[in-house]
């Protein structure tokens, strides 16, 4: 590990590494080496699932259980992962083999998401739950404290079905592009007799959320 990437994990973790290997492995991607980030990024989002759900239950002591699910579901997805890991500046410091860095891998939500969590994970082996739970409340405290809970767009398009007497959505994968590391899905999602409409994501997950949204749009 460089004198360049000890400093960042220190500024960014609010953690120096005892052991760098442990660090340097959340940040490999499996396209470098076989000692990559995956086991890691299983541990972190355990942890990180613990420690937000705690935190929303704790700043939102009035509100009931479909709330604080939501809050916990927007605090945890890929998609605030990434940007998490946008702000703090994960991206240059991914280790990447050449196949992947070319096809862009270091953009990838998928990617920036899973090396978040590895860090996560890294940090709670090296310096324990209170560690890891203390960088989560700074590195989310934008995402977790939104005015109202928010609506997950596939509840909320489900929930436009059933107000309007109409079917339930209907969601059909569609193609699955690019290379192994950075895939890309197309799902369309329809409410039959009604409208429809076709989104790409990351993962079949990312691509119906998105579809999701896209079509609740076009309704609105």
């Amino acid at each position: 590990m460089t004198d360049t990437t000890t400093a960042w994990i220190e500024q960014a973790l609010g953690h120096r590494p005892r052991d760098p290997a442990l660090f340097v492995r959340a940040l490999t991607h499996g396209s470098y080496s076989a000692n990559h980030y995956e086991r890691l990024e299983f541990l972190g989002d355990r942890v990180l699932g613990l420690a937000a759900a705690a935190w929303v239950y704790e700043l939102f002591p009035s509100e009931p259980e479909g709330n604080l699910s939501r809050r916990l579901n927007a605090i945890v997805s890929r998609e605030t992962c990434a940007e998490v890991a946008r702000e703090i500046g994960v991206g240059p410091n991914i280790i990447l083999g050449k196949q992947a860095r070319d096809d862009g891998a270091v953009q990838s939500d998928n990617v920036l998401g899973d090396v978040v969590e590895a860090l996560i994970g890294a940090l709670y082996l090296e310096a324990g739950l209170p560690a890891a739970e203390a960088f989560i409340r700074r590195a989310w405290a934008s995402h977790a404290t939104t005015a109202q809970a928010p609506r997950h767009p596939k509840s909320a398009l489900q929930e436009w079905a059933a107000a309007k007497n109409c079917k339930a959505p209907v969601y059909t994968m569609g193609a699955r592009t690019g290379p192994h590391h950075a895939p890309r899905f197309t799902v369309t999602v329809t409410i039959p007799n009604k409208a429809e409409a076709t989104a790409e994501g990351a993962s079949k997950q990312e691509a119906e959320t998105a579809a999701a949204k896209a079509l609740l749009e076009k309704l609105s």
